[in-house]
C-alpha cells in the first residue's frame, strides 16, 4: 500500500521536497494505523494510567509497576492477528517473540506469558486449522525460550471466521537499578544492533496489519509474515541479561513493526534527538538487500541499543559469547534522523515527525443499541448440556497442556483456574509472607458484540474478579483493543463504546491501564470481528497459595454477588435462541472484589470459582471432580445461566463468616452443599438434573475429542 496522497502532501511540506523511496516507505509504515493509532489515539485518553505503583506507563515497549520497593514487574501485550491468519504457526510464534523482546528492552527478565485467542466457529475445518496452528506456534516458541504460558482465554465466534485474533501478554521482573527505557539520552552515543541477521521476511508488516484481509491473503501476504527462531531468542534473552547486569545499556528498543526504521527512529524521537545510521553496516543474511529492505524488514530476534562509545567492544564480546550478530550501525545526534546506504543519503527527516507526526482520523460513529427481551422456552437438560459442552465454555485443557507452564519453577496456581499465581520472591515481605503475583487475561466477544459498552465493563470486572477469587488485589492492566474497519460508522461506534466501557470500569476498580496495543482493520470477506477489548491484569497477594476452583466435598456452597437479572450476550441465548438486554453490573464493584479477595484468603474457605462465562451452570460443572460433587438449587433458568461477572461460588466451613464479610456489600445466597460422591444434582425451580462427574467431563472435553 503506497503512502496516501494526503500524507504525501504533508511529508513534502515538512521536508520541502519529494520523499525518497525509502522515506516514503518509512512514513507509510510509521504512519500506518498499526504504528500511529490514527483512528484510536483520540479515544485512548479515556484510560487512567497513573497510580502510586506505576513507574512507567504508556508509550514505552512495556509498562513498569512496583510490586514493592525492591521488585518491579513489567507488563505488555501485543496482537499478531493478520500474520496468524496468513501463517498461523509463524504468525503466533513471532507474536510471542515480539512481546518477550518488549519485556527485555525494559531491563526485565520474562517470567510468564498469557495468550488470548479468538477463532471462527469450532465446527468449521478452517477454524480448527487456524486454532491448531496458532496453539502450536505459541507452544513451540514459548517452550523453546523457557517462558511459561500460564494464563489466557480461547473463544469461538463466527465473527472471527475470516480474521482470527492472537493477543499475547508478557510479564517480566526487574529491579530499580536494572531498569532500562526506550528513550535515547546522549548525542554521540552509539547505536548497536544485536541479534539475528536481517533478511527480507516481514517486509511491510506494519502496513499489512493496517488493512482489511483480502480473500487471497493466505498466499499473497505470506511475505509480510515474519519467521521466528526461538533458540536465537533464548540466546538474546540471556545476552540482554548480561548487558543489563554490566550496566552497558543506556536505552533499548526491540525491532518489531517497521523493523530497524521503526525502532531506531522511535528510540531517538522519545529523547527529542536524531540519529546518523549507515544501513550497509547492518549484518544481513540475504545478498543484495537494498536500503528500504534493510530499513523496514521485520526479521525477528533483534534489538537496537544506545551504548556509550567506550562500551561497544564489550557489547560485541557478549554478543559473540551468545553466538549473536552485532553491528555498530550509527550514533545518536541532535539533528535529523538520517540513514545512508553505500554513501548516499536515503532518509533525512525529523525523528519526531516520523514517529509522532501522523495526523489523527476524525471518523463517524453510530451508537450501538441493545435488543428487548424475547426469551425462548428451552428444554432445560438440552440447553444445560449445550452450554456446558460448547467449546467456548468447555475445558481448554487441550490448549494449555501443550504449554510448558511450569518452566522457571515459579508457577504456583496452574492454568485452568480463574487466574495463574506466580511465586515472585521467597524473602519475607512486611506482612511476613512471600510475595505472589496473580495473572488473568481475556475478553468475551459475545458480551461486547451484544453491548459494546457494558460488555467491555464486564470484561474488566471479570478479569479483576478472577484475581480476587485467588485472594489477589489488582495492581495494573494492559489492553489489546481489537476491532474491524474503523471507517465503517457502526464498527467504529462499537469499538469506541468498548473503549469507554473498559476505561470506566478499570477506573472504578482503581486499576490503571498502563499500556497496550490497538489492532484495527480486522475485517475480511466474512465481515468485521466483534469489538474485542482483551485485558491482561496482574495483582499481588501475600503468599503463593490460593483456594482452587475445585470442590473439597466438605463445605457449604454459597453464591456471593448480585445477579444481573438478564441473559444478553450469554452462551444460553447463543444455544437456545432469543434476545435480552445485557445484565446490570454491580455499582459497588470495588467493594465486591475487595471482599471476595479477603474471603478467598480465609482459612475456612475451601474453594472459590468466579461466575461468568456460561453462568452458574458452567461454574458448578467446573467445580466438581471425580470424587466431589454438589447438591444445588436455584430459582430459574435466568439464575442458572446469567453471566454477570463480579460473582463467585465459595465453598466454606464457616458460611456465617462469609455472610458477615459481605454484609452491606453484596447478597449471599446458600446454593447447597458440596458432597463426596462425584455427582452434580441441580434443581432449577421444580425440575432436577443429575450428572455424574464422568458425564460432565465428557461434555466438557469436546475440544480434546475433536483434536486428539
Amino acid at each position: 500500500m503506497p503512502l496516501a496522497d494526503a500524507d504525501r502532501d504533508l511529508v513534502e511540506a515538512e521536508l520541502g521536497r519529494e520523499p525518497t523511496r525509502a522515506e516514503a516507505a518509512l512514513f507509510e509504515n510509521l504512519w500506518s494505523e498499526h504504528c500511529a493509532y490514527r483512528s484510536s489515539r483520540p479515544l485512548l485518553s479515556a484510560f487512567d494510567s497513573e497510580s502510586d505503583d506505576v513507574v512507567i506507563g504508556p508509550g514505552d515497549d512495556a509498562a513498569v509497576v512496583a510490586l514493592d520497593d525492591e521488585t518491579y514487574a513489567t507488563l505488555g501485550i501485543e496482537s499478531h492477528n493478520h500474520p496468524s491468519y496468513v501463517d498461523p504457526f509463524d504468525g503466533a510464534a513471532t507474536g510471542v517473540g515480539g512481546i518477550v523482546r518488549d519485556t527485555m528492552s525494559m531491563g526485565a527478565y520474562p517470567i510468564a506469558l498469557a495468550d488470548s485467542l479468538y477463532f471462527g466457529d469450532f465446527d468449521r475445518e478452517h477454524s480448527k486449522y487456524l486454532f491448531e496452528g496458532v496453539v502450536e506456534g505459541i507452544s513451540h516458541y514459548g517452550n523453546c525460550i523457557g517462558v511459561p504460558t500460564v494464563a489466557g482465554s480461547v473463544a469461538f465466534n463466527d465473527g472471527y471466521e475470516g480474521n482470527p485474533l492472537v493477543n499475547v501478554a508478557c510479564v517480566g521482573l526487574t529491579t530499580p537499578d536494572r531498569l532500562v527505557t526506550a528513550t535515547a539520552e546522549t548525542p554521540g552515543n552509539k547505536l548497536v544492533l544485536v541479534g539475528n541477521a536481517t533478511g527480507r521476511d516481514g517486509l511491510g508488516g506494519a502496513s499489512f496489519a493496517s488493512e482489511d484481509l483480502a480473500e487471497d491473503a493466505e498466499t499473497e501476504d505470506r511475505p509480510a509474515v515474519q519467521v521466528g527462531d526461538p533458540y536465537a531468542e533464548k540466546r538474546l534473552i540471556e545476552c540482554n541479561e548480561s548487558l543489563v547486569d554490566e550496566g552497558l545499556l543506556v536505552a533499548a528498543r526491540d525491532l518489531g513493526a517497521a523493523g530497524l526504521g521503526g525502532a531506531s527512529s522511535e528510540l531517538v524521537a522519545k529523547g527529542g534527538l536524531g540519529a546518523q545510521i549507515q544501513l550497509d553496516r547492518v549484518h544481513q543474511r540475504e545478498p543484495n538487500m537494498n536500503a528500504m529492505e534493510i530499513l523496514l524488514a521485520e526479521s525477528q530476534e533483534r534489538m537496537v541499543y544506545e551504548v556509550r562509545p567506550e562500551d561497544t567492544d564489550r557489547v560485541a564480546e557478549l554478543a559473540d559469547r551468545f553466538d549473536l550478530g552485532c553491528s555498530v550501525i550509527g550514533e545518536v545526534t541532535d539533528g535529523n534522523y538520517v540513514c545512508t546506504f553505500e554513501g548516499e543519503t536515503v532518509v533525512d527527516a525529523p525523528a519526531e515527525y516520523l514517529a509522532d507526526g501522523a495526523p489523527m482520523n476524525d471518523l463517524a460513529r453510530e451508537e450501538p443499541t441493545q435488543p428487548d427481551r424475547d426469551l425462548p422456552d428451552a428444554d432445560l437438560a438440552a440447553v444445560f448440556e449445550a452450554v456446558v459442552g460448547h467449546p467456548n465454555t468447555a475445558s481448554k485443557r487441550w490448549v494449555y497442556r501443550q504449554y510448558d507452564h511450569e518452566v522457571g519453577v515459579r508457577t504456583s496456581m496452574l492454568p485452568g483456574d480463574d487466574a495463574a499465581v506466580m511465586a515472585i520472591r521467597e524473602a519475607q515481605t512486611e506482612s511476613g509472607d512471600p510475595l505472589g503475583l496473580a495473572i488473568s487475561s481475556g475478553a468475551e466477544p459475545r458480551w461486547t458484540a451484544a453491548a459494546p459498552y457494558d460488555g467491555a465493563r464486564a470484561v474488566a470486572l471479570e478479569n479483576v474478579t478472577n484475581l480476587a477469587a485467588k485472594g489477589a488485589t489488582a495492581l495494573a492492566a494492559v489492553d489489546c483493543l481489537n476491532g474491524g474497519n474503523p471507517e465503517k460508522p457502526d464498527v467504529y461506534g462499537g469499538f469506541a463504546a468498548a473503549v469507554d466501557g473498559l476505561a470506566e470500569m478499570c477506573a472504578d476498580l482503581s486499576v490503571p491501564v498502563v499500556g497496550g496495543n490497538v489492532s484495527l482493520y480486522n475485517d475480511s470477506e466474512a465481515g468485521p470481528v466483534p469489538p474485542t477489548p482483551t485485558l491482561a491484569v496482574i495483582g499481588t497477594k501475600a503468599g503463593f497459595s490460593a483456594p482452587p476452583a475445585s470442590l473439597s466435598g466438605e463445605g457449604t456452597l454459597l453464591h456471593v454477588g448480585a445477579p444481573g437479572g438478564a441473559l444478553g450476550g450469554s452462551e444460553y441465548l447463543a444455544q437456545a435462541g432469543g434476545t435480552d438486554r445485557f445484565p446490570d453490573l454491580p455499582e459497588n464493584a470495588p467493594a465486591v472484589v475487595e471482599t471476595l479477595a479477603s474471603v478467598a484468603d480465609d482459612d475456612a474457605t475451601l474453594a472459590v470459582h468466579d461466575v461468568s462465562h456460561g453462568g452458574l451452570a458452567v461454574t458448578l460443572a467446573e467445580l466438581i471432580t471425580a470424587d466431589t460433587g454438589a447438591e444445588v438449587a436455584v430459582e430459574d433458568a435466568i439464575s442458572l445461566f446469567d453471566e454477570t461477572p463480579g460473582r463467585a461460588v465459595v465453598e466454606t466451613t464457616d458460611p456465617d463468616a462469609v455472610r458477615a464479610a459481605f454484609d452491606g456489600v453484596a447478597p449471599v445466597e446458600e446454593l447447597g452443599t458440596a458432597t463426596d460422591d462425584g455427582t452434580l444434582s441441580l434443581t432449577v425451580g421444580d425440575e432436577t438434573l443429575a450428572y455424574d462427574a464422568g458425564a460432565v467431563r465428557d461434555l466438557r472435553s469436546v475440544i480434546e475429542r475433536e483434536l486428539d
